[in-house]
């Protein structure tokens, strides 16, 4: 019975600790984020009029819904081909972010500098960094520069050439050679899942590889055992995390379609529609893609 007791006791201080880590996001988003969350739901069944100072709603059912569907075909199109673009970018940042923390979670000299520099994307993916990287002129009249000089030809076009000519190119190449050329941006976009792999990776117990080692296990087949069943639930976490973060990225031609609506066209039920569109469809995905990887997650005690 005492036992049963502290046991209960320990999981109240660990659910108090979580609610009271979480307490500051709970309380921000009820004072700032419900009025506005419920506001924009409305602003997209409605023709918003601007006036001076004000602006008046006039509720239009669902005509910005339709407008969105039928007669805006660039909708339907950019959000055909972010969502075509996220599911392969997503794979790769998945792929790339787990090779990394499997290479940073070996011993070998250096590491701890090794780390830092891969952990760089997460302090490279702030606002502000980005805002400079993407604002800068020198950094952009030095890529001009750079491209002039090699007459505007990569590796992987030369690569691509080659493939297109000899019969060999297809879909399947188009997309290789954009993530290739893209690394950078895969890069930038994995600190934070290397950071969870790794975290996961340093849980799970040597004596479990030494234990394998004996009984013959090869490297290969002791990820494929030990560290894969190990780790699953973190790939649940991280493809949730970079899918949010692909679709937040402020080069997402959605996003753009919908800012450019909302600022420019100053059509806010129009935008407020398309927004509401955007936001179900991702949660639609990852509502399936969660429920197909669960299926695979490895719960242990």
């Amino acid at each position: 019975m005492k036992k049963v007791k502290k046991l209960k006791g320990l999981r109240k201080r660990n659910a108090i600790s979580g609610y009271l880590f979480i307490l500051p996001f709970i309380v921000g988003f009820l004072a700032f984020m419900v009025k506005p969350f419920f506001q924009s739901l409305y602003m997209s069944f409605c023709n918003v009029e601007l006036g001076a100072g004000s602006f008046k709603m006039g509720f239009a059912g669902i005509a910005n819904y339709l407008r969105a569907f039928t007669v805006d075909t660039e909708f339907n199109r950019l959000l055909a081909e972010e969502i075509w673009r996220m599911s392969y970018n997503a794979l790769a940042i998945m792929v790339f972010s787990f090779f990394v923390a499997l290479v940073l979670n070996q011993k070998f000299k250096g590491r701890a500098f090794v780390r830092a520099v891969f952990f760089l994307p997460v302090i490279l993916s702030s606002g502000v960094i980005l805002g400079i990287e993407y604002d800068n002129s020198l950094l952009a009249s030095v890529q001009d520069t750079i491209q002039q000089s090699t007459g505007n030809a990569s590796i992987t076009g030369v690569i691509e050439e080659i493939l297109m000519t000899s019969g060999i190119g297809g879909e399947v190449f188009d997309i290789v050679f954009e993530i290739v050329d893209g690394v950078y941006d895969v890069a930038i976009a994995s600190g934070i899942q290397i950071i969870i792999f790794l975290s996961g990776l340093q849980t799970i117990s040597a004596s479990m590889y030494e234990a394998a080692e004996i009984d013959g296990c090869t490297k290969w087949e002791s990820l494929w055992k030990i560290t894969f069943p190990m780790i699953s639930p973190l790939f649940l976490v991280n493809w949730i995390y970079t899918i949010v973060d692909f679709c937040m990225r402020s080069d997402n031609a959605v996003i753009e379609k919908i800012s450019d609506t909302m600022i420019v066209d100053l059509n806010y039920g129009f935008a407020s529609a398309m927004s509401w569109i955007y936001f179900l469809v991702v949660i639609l995905i990852i509502g399936i893609s969660s429920l197909i990887i669960s299926k695979g997650v490895y719960y242990y005690d």
